[in-house]
């Protein structure tokens, strides 16, 4: 059997412990070009665009069926 505490953690030490269990959102910002929402320092994934130039080729939307 592995050792148990003599005490009862105080719920406030016990939040402090939480306290870097936190999570956090991404950094985004809106493209320049077309005016989405994308990561900072990447790829455009709407218009394919980086710094002011075309990185990647984006194809067309996907049709639903």
């Amino acid at each position: 059997m592995s050792p148990l505490p003599k005490r009862k953690y105080a719920k406030a030490r016990q939040g402090k412990r939480r306290s870097n269990l936190q999570s956090i959102l991404p950094a985004t910002e809106l493209c320049p070009q077309c005016h989405n929402i994308k990561l900072c320092h990447h790829v455009c994934p709407v218009c394919g665009r980086y710094s002011g130039r075309e990185v990647i080729e984006v194809k067309g939307a996907k049709k639903k069926r």
